[in-house]
């Protein structure tokens, strides 16, 4: 992740900032560029994210910048940075932004905010995802390698999920919150999102730490003591009984969820277990519609009392509701809470991570218009009661539903188990793989090549003159066709996505070139090629040679061979000239 010139990854990053009319909805404020530049200028290359440009959701705290937490009228000028934020600037790391939220951390659905409403880097057609709609978007679209978040219900997993990307939610208390506007403080994580789950882990080391100044931080004492078993092997997974996931979900993901339980399966050192999800989905319950909102409503009470401009009227509706909970209420759902935390060890006391959906659906901003309250309750189904029941958890893309519809996984931890959980994550992401390529670089992209382009084929040396290197092989989502088009030489092919259809994906090639690299392919790509946005099967979005819709009317279409070479390798093309 760290670049190797510091000042040409962070110019890279505004640059994709200032392009098209300058920051879109994901974000609400942007450094100087002259500010930033110089920062990256002077940093010292052997810390840890030397130079690589990060964002922060405005609601956490930099000095000198104003935070508005998603609300106009709410807005001050920070007078200390948040230590979370000071960690990264300490190891290295050069703030670029402040990235839009639904207001005061207050939603699952990345709408509810006066400075625009987000929509997934994946498919336009769907919301991102919230509260920390903005971070998520800015790193899916490419513009940062990380950035930070918060979650108290799951808004750092939510829209992770929303865009295929990977969002980390410590253990609460791990890292401090002191300099965040408070949602529920006890709850209150800061989160990270990041495209590899090993970038996630690299920022963690850095954030977390106990800070004595916090009341809320906490010292790692360790996971919780399990019941003795056999764990060298690796670690035991589980999963839910499935009623408990199919009658919520999406039937456009059963699919998808299906897939990534026989992945897990894979991956578990011994048979999966199965984990009555009751005492999580209680507590879940608990979260909105118990006395939980009272704290919501302490932290939040002066500015929705005082009505400031800029205040969304469902956040307000939320937020107020709290005003009616008593102490009695309070007490009870605290007294339930301890024996629902007793349940869930109990549940999951011969599991090391728990795989969850981490959402029963992706909607869109039509959806949420017609029941904002309804729908983002439904969103939380599965993340709302983590927080509350102290665990850690990662979101981790799941490749996409029918429809097109984004799917993320996440998986569940106890608290303080961050090694095992990362370790199962990057092991789910194929992160661990020997040849996995080269570690990313900032101010590089990953870039997918479906035909004349592929190694061995005759446009392979034009990558290779600009630099362009090797990472991985891979497949787009089922909803892409190939088509042989007419021409050449070179014979090329053409990749049209055609949401909607379901095929077997198309064999790809992912290389990483730099940012000047694409600018100088692009010139050398003749109509009806161009360069787009490629999902992949994992979920993931990269860079990629996309073909007009226009030109696969006359063309061959080749998607049931799966690949260019296979196309290359049947007696088709003979035939056909």
């Amino acid at each position: 992740m760290r670049p190797t010139d510091p000042q040409a990854a962070v110019a890279a990053a505004l640059d994709r900032l200032e392009a098209d009319g300058g920051p879109g909805p994901a974000w609400i404020s942007v450094v100087p560029r002259a500010e930033a530049l110089a920062r990256a200028a002077a940093v010292d290359p052997t810390l840890p994210l030397a130079g690589v440009p990060f964002a922060v959701k405005d609601n956490l705290d930099v000095a000198g910048l104003v935070t508005t937490a998603g609300c106009p009228g709410f807005a001050y000028t920070a007078t200390a940075t948040a230590p979370a934020v000071q960690r990264l600037l300490d190891a290295g790391a050069v703030l670029v932004g402040k990235t839009n939220l639904d207001q005061f951390a207050t939603g699952l659905v990345g709408t509810r905010s006066p400075y625009g409403a987000p929509r997934s880097a994946l498919d336009d057609r769907f919301v991102s995802g919230g509260s920390s709609s903005g971070s998520a978007v800015a790193v899916a679209d490419g513009t940062v390698p990380f950035a930070l978040g918060t979650d108290t219900a799951g808004s750092g997993r939510v829209p992770a999920a929303f865009n295929g990307i990977v969002g980390l939610k410590p253990t609460r208390g791990l890292v401090p919150t002191r300099g965040v506007v408070p949602a529920s403080r006890s709850l209150d994580c800061v989160s990270v999102f990041a495209r590899t789950v090993g970038d996630a882990r690299a920022v963690l080391d850095v954030v977390a730490g106990h800070d004595p100044a916090d009341p809320w931080s906490r010292r790692s004492a360790g996971a919780r003591a399990r019941r003795p078993g056999a764990r060298a092997a690796g670690p035991r997974l589980g999963v839910p009984v499935a009623r408990q996931v199919l009658e919520e979900l999406d039937p456009r993901l059963h699919d998808a969820w299906h897939d990534a339980v026989a992945h897990a399966g894979r991956l578990s050192a011994a048979p999966l277990v199965e984990v009555d999800l009751t005492p999580f989905l209680e507590a879940a319950a608990l979260l909105y519609e118990g006395p939980w909102l009272a704290e919501r409503w302490l932290a939040l009470r002066e500015p929705v009392e005082r009505g400031v401009a800029g205040l969304d009227p469902v956040v307000a509706a939320v937020v107020r509701a709290g005003a009616q909970r008593s102490g009695t209420d309070v007490f009870a759902a605290v007294h339930r809470l301890a024996e629902l935390r007793i349940a869930a060890d109990a549940a999951t006391a011969d599991v090391d991570v728990l795989l969850l959906p981490t959402a029963p659906t992706v909607p869109t901003p039509a959806e949420v218009a017609l029941e904002p309250v309804t729908v983002n309750r439904r969103l939380g189904r599965w993340t709302n009661g983590v927080n509350l029941l102290d665990r850690c958890a990662l979101s981790v893309p799941a490749g996409l539903g029918r429809d097109g519809l984004p799917f993320g996984v996440t998986l569940v931890a106890d608290a303080f188990a961050e090694d095992v959980l990362t370790a199962v994550g990057a092991a789910w992401c194929g992160e661990e793989h020997p040849d996995a390529g080269p570690e990313p670089q900032a101010g590089t992209v990953e870039l997918a090549v479906v035909g004349a382009h592929l190694r061995g084929q005759p446009l392979e040396p034009q990558l290779q003159e600009l630099g362009a290197t090797f990472v991985r092989e891979a497949r787009t989502a089922p909803d892409y066709r190939l088509y042989a088009l007419p021409g050449g030489p070179p014979a090329r092919p053409g990749l049209v996505r055609e949401p909607g259809t379901t095929g077997p994906g198309i064999e790809l090639e992912v290389v990483r070139i730099s940012l000047e690299g694409v600018g100088a392919l692009l010139t050398t790509i003749p109509a009806p090629l161009g360069l787009g946005t490629v999902v992949l099967d994992d979920g993931r979005a990269v860079a990629g040679f996309l073909c007009e819709a226009h030109a696969a009317a006359g063309a061959r279409d080749i998607t049931d061979f799966g690949g260019w070479r296979a196309y290359l390798a049947s007696d088709y093309l003979s035939f056909s000239s």
